[in-house]
């Protein structure tokens, strides 16, 4: 089930951080575009069959809806976004993929009659920085605050945070990899009550379709496992382990290659870049769609995202 990557993780790590900067003229290796599918069933279709022993589901019990108590919860901080002199800003956290779904979601949104004038729309995802540089490093912040500024922000008005991390070179095997990025997850969240007084809610999402990697900076299963490690850490909040904004899952990013799931979502080769694990133009517009689909209709997102009318 494992696709086996001969490389070093340290190797690993180097080449994702060289991804950006690397000369367009340079011959690229080509996508893995025989391994279409792992076999694997989407947490949104698993119900309550089980992976390894743990159950499916985004939610508790095989669900894929928060239980009625924890939505209330996630309504009642919607509530409370409300315009900071005048914005209400929506921060995106995270990596290289984050970065490249987040700016075009923001191009689109930005041209939706149905998003608030309100709403200021800041991508501060970074090419290079996963999750374990991401929590211990204190120049990321630096960087998303000049962002800020560049939209007449400040940290003041950050309310909603979409968050989606990874840890590159992950090697370690089931459930070790999705309990490490889980407790990294949980780290950047604490960092994120700090950099951001305001915060009400976070939204976070897991990896898209990682079979097509020709490196080992996050192959399969690292993307299908990091499912349990959002999945996870929304269980603590819920049970009051993590204190601070609301968590909740933003879109599930995650299919089985061209196998697909129930919704119809399919992964194709066209949709990565030559590295397998950077989405082309294609996936980036499938990732900006479930986006947009979801800040418009979600229950916690849609009364602070869509305009209100009379």
């Amino acid at each position: 089930m494992k696709k086996l990557i001969p490389i070093a993780a340290a190797i690993a790590v180097a080449l994702w951080l060289s991804t950006s900067s690397a000369p367009a003229s340079r011959a690229q290796p080509q996508a893995d575009c025989s391994f279409t599918s792992t076999g694997l069933i989407p947490l949104t279709d698993m119900g309550r069959r089980k992976y390894r022993g743990y159950r499916g589901g985004l939610y508790p019990n095989g669900r894929n809806r928060p239980t009625p108590a924890y939505q209330r919860k996630g309504v009642a901080a919607a509530r409370q976004v409300r315009p900071i002199d005048g914005k209400i800003v929506l921060l995106s956290v995270g990596m290289s993929n984050t970065t490249e779904e987040f700016s075009a979601f923001k191009q689109r949104a930005d041209h939706d009659p149905a998003k608030s004038p309100n709403v200021t729309i800041v991508d501060g995802a970074q090419d290079g920085w996963d999750a374990e540089r991401l929590k211990s490093q204190p120049a990321y912040w630096d960087n998303v605050g000049q962002r800020l500024a560049a939209a007449g922000a400040t940290p003041a008005q950050v309310q909603a945070v979409w968050l989606k991390e990874a840890i590159a070179g992950e090697d370690r095997r089931f459930p070790k990899d999705a309990r490490a990025l889980q407790a990294d997850l949980r780290a950047i969240v604490r960092l994120l009550r700090i950099e951001y007084p305001n915060l009400k809610l976070v939204y976070l999402s897991s990896r898209t379709y990682g079979g097509y990697a020709i490196t080992g900076v996050n192959p399969e299963p690292a993307a299908y496992d990091s499912g349990y490690s959002v999945r996870g850490l929304i269980q603590e909040r819920m049970a009051g382990k993590v204190k601070g904004p609301w968590l909740g899952w933003g879109p599930y990013l995650w299919t089985d290659g061209t196998r697909g799931r129930k919704d119809g979502l399919v992964w194709t080769c066209d949709d990565v870049q030559d590295d397998g694990t950077h989405p082309s133009k294609t996936g980036v517009q499938k990732v900006v769609t479930m986006l947009l689909t979801f800040f418009k209709t979600d229950p916690t997102a849609r009364r602070w995202f869509v305009v209100r009318t009379s």
